[in-house]
């Protein structure tokens, strides 16, 4: 088989009219010479970074849609599965990604659970940490997101910076904020890499001392335009990933929107390639094709630079996708799963009136750290309740794996005018989170969630909208493209209910990830991601 166009050489930095001869699905040849001018064919595109969990859909279906957006690979962290079924869970990862043409490179989740302040479903330490990094398809240590650990040298943490040092595989990392002498030791430790810089001072920092910045754009926490400066001031250590990205905003798009927003404005299109093809590859020790002699088939067809419309994908010789559809079959999958949580009772909401301010965790649109606030609290009949006037919100987090009673706090920036939202997907444990305006409300999300044994719902009344994940109570087992429209409905009824957030859910999902500062809430409590420690939920004035 032979391909011609302008083939994009982001190892040798050039562009050039040419034809590759392909067979067997490798690249067998690249010839120079033709006519000039479109289409272009360059390397398929690699997420840096993805949580595949996030998208609410099973490796292969991920890949169903990704592909259609020319991405052929993804640097995959099972960290959320990982929290509820341990190692099996990632090795269901890994079979599932098996029976699809994509390349998949998953990591060894380094931080489960993520602390030792919220209840997960499972824990992998040393000698499980091992037994994943001896795997062919585990690239590395997934990021490392027990920063202080590292800075105190606890002995497990940096047993398993060892692990992965003696089996030759990079660690990535996740210090939100970490800056000066703590960024030098952090670097010193092995630590390669951080997609959690949201400030481009802090993302210098991080380069200086030796590690490589992922620039991140998903559908919570959106870094890109900050950071991309980086992609003229050090080309080589920069990559793109999105982290987290919804079923609906993977069916709109994924790495070419940031290629196509890079380019339009203003940077030279070989440094912007790279930071989506060459580096992430290098860096992993993927096995993916760069158009190189020898290489493996993985490209992907455009019609020009600018509007960067992707026409075709192919995976190893494949075609895989062509003008906006997948070519990829669906697969059946078995639904494995974790939930034992008991329905907290009426009174178990209740919240009795303390003398002090109320301790507030403020949410923002986009990011996913918080703000410690305090508001006045509204009293009826001597109980804290909500107050949707004011925008103060109850935030409810259930433990799913073990009975137990709810823990309670309270939330402002969701601005909900009535009715309540509810999840299983809740970073990094997955347990049950629900945000609402009343107690009824919230006690109904908590319920069909328990029915369904996973989901994320929003509920107003008599209205319930329901997405059930049944594969670890945080994916689904059916078609991408349908969890999307589902998905679309649920979004639009959580703005409908009077949400201003761009991404309801998401956010949500990430106000028990108490790894991100400042104030979170587990299942065990307030917790002051500042201090790292759990505080009241009055402050005495």
């Amino acid at each position: 088989m032979t391909l011609s166009g302008m083939i994009v050489d982001v190892v040798g930095g050039t562009m050039f009219p040419g034809t590759l001869h392909i067979e067997g699905g490798r690249i067998t040849r690249v010839e120079k010479g033709g006519r000039a001018g479109g289409p272009y064919i360059l390397p398929g595109l690699i997420d840096a970074h993805v949580h595949i969990e996030s998208s609410m859909l099973l490796p292969s279906e991920f890949a169903r849609l990704a592909v259609v957006h020319g991405t052929t690979g993804s640097v995959s962290d099972p960290h959320e599965i990982a929290n509820v079924l341990g190692v099996e869970g990632v090795r269901f990862m890994i079979d599932n990604g098996r029976k699809v043409p994509f390349r998949f490179c998953f990591g060894a989740p380094s931080c489960v659970p993520a602390t030792a302040f919220e209840t997960a479903g499972a824990s992998l330490g040393l000698a499980e940490v091992e037994e994943l990094l001896a795997l062919d398809e585990v690239k590395y240590l997934s990021e490392m997101m027990n920063f202080p650990g590292v800075l105190h040298a606890d002995p497990e943490v940096m047993a398993k910076l060892g692990a992965a040092a003696r089996a030759g595989k990079p660690v990535d990392g996740h210090a939100p904020g970490l800056r000066a002498e703590g960024a030098a030791r952090y670097a010193a430790a092995g630590i390669s890499t951080d997609h959690e810089c949201f400030d481009l001072d802090e993302a210098r920092e991080k380069i200086h001392h030796g590690m490589k910045v992922l620039i991140r754009e998903g559908s919570a926490a959106r870094n890109f335009d900050t950071l991309l400066p980086l992609l003229a001031e050090s080309p080589e250590k920069v990559m793109f990933c999105s982290d987290d990205k919804h079923p609906d905003d993977l069916v709109a798009g994924h790495l070419d929107i940031l290629v196509r927003r890079a380019l339009a404005a203003g940077y030279e299109p070989i440094p912007v390639l790279r930071a989506v093809t060459l580096n992430p590859i290098r860096h992993y020790g993927m096995e993916a094709g760069l158009l190189q002699e020898g290489d493996m088939a993985d490209f992907i067809i455009v019609d020009d630079l600018d509007t960067f419309r992707v026409r075709q994908t192919w995976i190893g010789g494949q075609l895989v996708a062509e003008d906006g559809r997948s070519l990829i079959a669906g697969v059946q999958e078995s639904a494995p799963n974790k939930f034992l949580a008991r329905m907290p009772r009426a009174e178990e909401l209740r919240v009795a009136e303390v003398p002090g301010a109320l301790r507030v965790l403020r949410a923002f649109d986009g990011q996913l750290i918080t703000e410690s606030c305090t508001m006045t609290p509204r009293v009826e009949q001597g109980e804290v309740v909500c107050d949707p006037g004011r925008d103060l919100l109850k935030l409810v987090v259930l433990n799913r794996y073990a009975e137990a009673l709810p823990a309670l706090g309270f939330i402002t920036g969701f601005g909900l005018k009535r009715g309540a939202l509810a999840s299983t997907v809740a970073h990094d444990s997955h347990n049950i989170i629900c945000v609402g305006t009343n107690d009824t409300d919230i006690l109904r999300a908590i319920s069909l969630l328990i029915q369904c044994k996973g989901g994320i719902v929003a509920v107003d009344g008599n209205q319930e909208v329901l997405l059930p994940l049944p594969v670890a109570g945080i994916m689904s087992d059916r078609d991408g493209y349908t969890v999307a429209r589902d998905y679309e409905r649920l979004d639009a009824q959580a703005k409908a209910l009077g949400s201003g957030l761009r991404s309801p859910f998401m956010t949500l999902s990430f106000m028990a990830l108490l790894v991100i500062p400042s104030l979170k809430l587990s299942d065990q409590g307030i917790f002051d991601g500042d201090t790292f420690r759990f505080t009241t939920l009055f402050k005495s004035l």
